[in-house]
């Protein structure tokens, strides 16, 4: 079992180590785990592979591995985001590059380092080939890890990456200490903007009502683990955004997703205005307290339909 970073230097301490000090520190590798810096080197006979990456880097990436990607492996997305310009979900992006592979998504609320702890995790695994499922599941399953399949890989994957948007504005309302009752109220709302865009796109509705949608809404909105709700908490303590990113060691996926959200709910005609307000603070065109304040005066109108 191969474990690849982009970073040469990284792999080669992690292989020396045993172990990812600087993203997973105190998670000792198992022994089948060996670290390369080397695409050809971890793809080598791959019958699965896990493509855990940015979802600006992705179509890059894949790109470069698929001279070494076989006809007819099992490829997972675990990126939750869009591309930007193209507005392309990751499993498109997949298919679109490694087109001889079976793909399949994985989401729901899992932060990695609990995962690497044996915390109880329960997460989604979204494929429209149900032996992809079937065989991600047996792979995958442990006494801490538990898989739920679906064949509506669209709804989990909007979900997956609209929840990282919504954690933006949580962040906000946690960094200027809104309380819990407007808390509430966003994670609500921000579940029906999810809801809303994926179905008009055509996903299930009870996709967005499970684990890659609410599962994961709540987690990512009240966690301290959150990059995207720590984003949020920054801008709300009147940093800049660059600074902000400049700091983080991983991405947070919520910065680049909400403009192609945005520009995906006027392909489908829909609204999203909590994704709106988001992208006017990211883009300094208001500062927190003014977007969240037109939240609320928004004209009122019937919570469903």
């Amino acid at each position: 079992m191969s474990l690849w970073a982009r970073d040469p230097s990284l792999a080669a301490e992690a292989e020396a180590r045993r172990l990812n000090a600087q993203y997973l520190p105190g998670i000792q590798f198992p022994a089948s785990l060996h670290a390369t810096g080397e695409l050809s080197n971890a793809l080598q006979d791959a019958e699965l592979i896990v493509a855990a990456l940015p979802s600006h880097g992705t179509r890059d990436i894949l790109r470069r591995a698929a001279a070494y990607v076989r006809p007819g492996t099992i490829v997972v997305s675990a990126t939750k985001g869009l591309e930007r310009d193209t507005l392309f979900r990751v499993s498109e992006i997949v298919n679109q590059e490694l087109p001889n592979v079976r793909v399949a998504v994985l989401s729901g609320p899992s932060f990695a380092v609990e995962v690497a702890r044996e915390l109880p995790t329960a997460v989604c695994i979204a494929s429209t080939d149900s032996s992809v499922v079937e065989v991600v599941q047996a792979d995958f399953k442990s006494p801490y890890l538990r898989l739920y399949g679906t064949d509506d890989v669209l709804g989990v994957e909007i979900g997956g990456a609209l929840k990282n948007v919504i954690a933006i504005a949580a962040g906000v309302v946690e960094g200027l200490g809104l309380g819990h009752n407007a808390l509430a109220g966003l994670i609500t709302r921000g579940l029906a903007e999810m809801s809303r865009l994926a179905c008009a796109a055509g996903a299930k509705r009870e996709t967005l009502a499970g684990l890659s949608g609410l599962g994961d809404l709540v987690l990512t909105c009240n966690s301290a683990l959150s990059r995207n709700r720590h984003v949020g908490i920054e801008l709300a303590h009147g940093r800049a955004l660059q600074d902000v990113l400049g700091e983080m060691k991983m991405v947070a996926e919520g910065v680049r997703t909400t403009e192609a959200a945005l520009a995906l709910a006027t392909r489908y005609g829909v609204e999203l205005p909590i994704a709106a307000q988001v992208s006017e603070l990211l883009a300094g065109r208001k500062d927190p307290r003014t977007a969240l304040g037109e939240l609320m005066v928004r004209p009122q109108r019937a919570e469903v339909g």
